[in-house]
């Protein structure tokens, strides 16, 4: 995988946790730096985690796997954009500034479940998982302080775009994937 790919991927996952930095930016009353850095390391960190968790897993069973790991990486990266998508079309989410360890673990969680998807998604196409992992974590981190001080100054406005543009890149990703091992789109 080519390091344009990966942080195109990097970047599509980290859009769940843009988006809820944008709303906690939004949120808060008096901004502190502390905010931005909190945010960046509960979801840059489990960002990092879950790649790792899922590439465990399916490393564990790449053998069973491997004669359809295309279609795997293609379904499971179309389901997570597409869900991604669906969201940004929702308007379910309350804003809350509260920056606790408790909501910010669930948050972390929730907002990462889709990197361990792609972490096993990354066994089964031999990719190198530190360096992938590194580089989804580092872009997270980054994205999700960025997102604290554009939802400061911004508001909700990006929000569902950031969603949308993240859940598009993902199934782009999964498509080229697909049409790399049926041999249709060749680099």
């Amino acid at each position: 995988m080519h390091f344009a790919e990966l942080l195109l991927i990097a970047v599509g996952l980290s859009m769940d946790a843009f988006a809820v930095s944008v709303c906690k930016g939004l949120s808060v009353k008096r901004l502190r730096p502390r905010h931005a850095l909190l945010a960046g390391l509960y979801f840059g960190g489990f960002q990092f985690l879950m790649p790792l968790l899922g590439w465990l897993l399916g490393y564990r069973f790449e053998e069973l796997i491997t004669s359809v790991d295309h279609w795997i990486a293609f379904v499971l990266l179309s389901l997570i954009g597409g869900n991604m998508i669906r969201e940004s079309f929702s308007e379910d989410e309350e804003l809350n500034d509260d920056f606790g360890v408790k909501t910010m673990l669930l948050l972390a969680i929730a907002t990462s479940i889709d990197a361990l998807a792609v972490g096993i998604t990354f066994a089964f196409l031999a990719v190198n998982i530190l360096p992938a992992a590194g580089t989804i974590g580092v872009t997270t981190f980054l994205l999700s302080v960025a997102g604290i001080y554009i939802g400061r100054a911004f508001g909700a406005k990006y929000k569902a775009g950031a969603e949308r543009v993240g859940g598009c890149i993902l199934i782009l990703i999964g498509l080229k994937i697909l049409l790399e091992h049926l041999g249709i789109l060749t680099f």
